[in-house]
């Protein structure tokens, strides 16, 4: 395995909110606030693969079946977030460090998860939008889809 991961944040808003019974869904389904839209964007254009970061349940992939709604941030101990050992391990398990270029994105808290669990493996981390807010990150996000590249060509960062 080679080229670019992009990890893309799991997000608060999922599917659930609005469709209660809607059951298991597929990962790439469940969250659906505009971050996550917009992200899931970027790794689709951009990157040769991709998983979503889950606090909950680590590295899931974009078709992997979530079971029901759940409440856990990296934000907050208390809710019991996954930790960065079983990160490291899925790591591993997922052979994700065996390509050339890992993007990540999201805020702090995700690029402390991704960090830690890539630690060690000589895997280069990039992480495009780190230190912009939400807003602002949203907008270099919706910048780099609208230039114009390859596919599979990360646009210059912000």
């Amino acid at each position: 395995m080679s080229g670019i991961l992009v990890i893309v944040p799991c997000g608060a808003s999922k599917i659930w909110a609005k469709q209660p019974d809607a059951g298991a869904v597929q990962a790439q389904d469940a969250y659906t606030g505009p971050p996550f839209v917009l992200h899931r964007q970027y790794a689709e254009r951009f990157g040769d693969q991709w998983v979503i970061l889950s606090a909950k349940y680590g590295f899931l992939q974009p078709k992997q079946l979530l079971p029901e709604q759940y409440e856990v941030t990296f934000k907050k101990a208390a809710t019991r977030p996954i930790s960065v050992a079983e990160l490291q391990s899925q790591v591993r398990l997922l052979h994700l460090h065996q390509v050339n270029t890992v993007v990540g994105l999201g805020g702090v808290e995700y690029r402390r998860a991704i960090e830690g669990a890539f630690q060690g493996l000589g895997t280069t981390l990039m992480f495009p939008f780190a230190g912009l807010s939400l807003g602002y990150s949203m907008q270099a996000v919706k910048r780099a889809l609208q230039a114009s590249l390859p596919e599979g060509q990360l646009p210059p960062w912000p």
